[in-house]
């Protein structure tokens, strides 16, 4: 057991005044934890490749939409309202948040689930500009607002979810299985692109083939409804329903959002931190890198969305990895490592990405999705364990969509801007190591969490055996304790 853990179960028992009995452990059932992590996953896949079909048909949406405006223009359009899905981000995890923690997490992911693919399928259908003037423009701003308030409560509600299943020592790993799910959809959404643009011709593409991937999200959203509807609520969040029910039930969203700003704002800061370091490189990646490549660099959009498949494919392989070494080293070492790496390798990796041939801008490519995928893969685990049961869906929907809405979304919008403005082709690396600046500072602030019980709830094992040896374990840090405490 690491010395981290040790210290934390010490704690834990001076405050208790006993040692663990068989009642405080909570073991988790494997069927119930296979269901929560494979179903959240799979849920999560579905989203995210509704969420990020956008970022790969940017320049055609901007074709569509904003066809009067140059070249530049439609981009930086097509762009804006990419973020403002974000700007409503917020809003979204104002209301889901605490909402989540006053009801339970299973019932607002099934709302969240349904509202994205009702947001992604009406893009689809909403007429060209050419057909209905600026009411296109307006209905594809609203599509994207509905996305984005969805989204507010999707990642931070999910993360809290699978958390909360997960037996300690195996948080690390199975919470990584989210973010598999979120890059398979991704990558999902990229090749399905792909395959659109090397089958259509351009003019095609802008008549009808944009609107296929948008369209597929209907009968997805009812597929992932299902399957979310058929989870069970978390233990953590059953023991805390259990033991404050009736304080759940009074308090307003307003109190519990005064609550966590006040009582919380350390780990909430914490939470942004970690989320702008993630996320700034996880949009330059997914959302910037496609239309840097065709726009800035003058590529066919076939190479560019092969090399961005590349990434993902790469992201998705390492990711649970990742995670497990989090369990082992801790989340800090990774998310420190990775964060340095980024200030060193950011330019090297676009210097990569602009140089000619095949090879260079694809290990250009690689260099940055490891980076993310080292980001990434302690996330799930990570930000929740911040947070206490009662505050932490609520908590995590702050954080998160405050941070994702002004640094995360805006990636894309900004960095073309600022390519756009200054000339500078390696303006997209800067951007990446102030990101790395300000995440390394942020790991200085964090806890260490792995193998830890999450704030607030039981220790959780994964079989009865780590079960009687946690309990063993409790009780022979509490005799010592006791025996120390009498010889001074």
């Amino acid at each position: 057991m690491p010395q981290h853990v040790r210290e934390e179960l010490a704690r834990r028992l001076r405050r208790t005044k006993r040692a663990y009995r068989k009642q405080d452990v909570q073991v988790v059932e494997k069927p119930l934890l296979k269901r929560a992590v494979g179903a959240s996953a799979l849920g999560n896949c579905m989203e995210w490749f509704d969420f990020g079909v956008y970022s790969y048909l940017a320049a055609t949406i901007g074709k569509v939409f904003f066809p009067g405006a140059s070249p530049g223009a439609q981009l930086i359009s097509s762009f804006a309202t990419f973020a403002a899905a974000f700007v409503v981000r917020p809003l979204g995890g104002l209301v889901f948040g605490p909402l989540g923690d006053r009801i339970g997490r299973q019932k607002v992911l099934a709302t969240t689930m349904i509202m994205m693919a009702a947001g992604t399928f009406s893009i689809g259908l909403i007429p060209s500009y050419a057909s209905i003037g600026m009411a296109a423009p307006i209905l594809l701003l609203v599509a994207r607002m509905v996305q984005g308030f969805s989204t507010g409560g999707e990642y931070g509600g999910a993360t809290t979810f699978v958390a909360e299943y997960s037996p300690d020592r195996r948080r690390g790993f199975l919470s990584s299985w989210l973010d598999f799910g979120t890059f398979v959809g991704y990558a999902l959404g990229s090749a399905l692109v792909t395959v659109l643009n090397a089958a259509l011709t351009d003019d095609q593409m802008l008549s009808w083939g944009w609107r296929l991937p948008f369209l597929i999200a209907g009968p997805l959203g009812i597929i992932g409804l299902y399957m979310r509807m058929k989870l069970e609520e978390s233990p953590a969040f059953q023991q805390q329903l259990d033991e404050h029910e009736k304080n759940l039930a009074q308090d307003s969203v307003g109190s519990e959002f005064k609550t966590i700003v006040r009582a919380h704002w350390r780990p909430l800061l914490v939470c942004m931190g970690l989320v702008l370091l993630y996320n700034v490189t996880n949009y330059m990646v997914t959302g910037y890198l496609p239309t840097y490549q065709t726009e800035t660099l003058d590529r066919s959009s076939g190479s560019a969305d092969i090399l961005v498949l590349i990434g993902m494919v790469w992201i998705v392989i390492l990711i649970t990895f990742l995670g497990r070494l989090s369990d082992h080293i801790g989340r800090r070492p990774l998310y420190a490592g990775a964060a340095i790496a980024m200030i060193f390798l950011a330019i090297p990796a676009f210097l990569l990405i602009k140089a000619e041939g095949t090879w260079p801008p694809i290990f250009g490519v690689l260099i940055l999705s490891t980076l993310l995928a080292c980001f990434a893969a302690p996330s799930a685990a990570t930000l929740p364990a911040l947070f206490p049961t009662a505050v932490r869906y609520g908590a995590m929907g702050i954080g998160f969509n405050f941070a994702v809405a002004a640094f995360g979304g805006t990636t894309p919008l900004v960095t073309e801007a600022l390519v756009n403005a200054t000339g500078n082709k390696l303006m997209p690396a800067y951007y990446l190591m102030a990101a790395g600046v300000i995440g390394l500072i942020t790991v200085k602030f964090l806890p260490e969490s792995a193998q830890l019980p999450l704030n607030g709830s039981q220790p959780m094992v994964g079989s009865a055996a780590e079960q009687k040896e946690l309990i063993d374990t409790s009780q022979d840090l509490y005799r010592y304790a006791k025996e120390q405490s009498s010889t001074h």
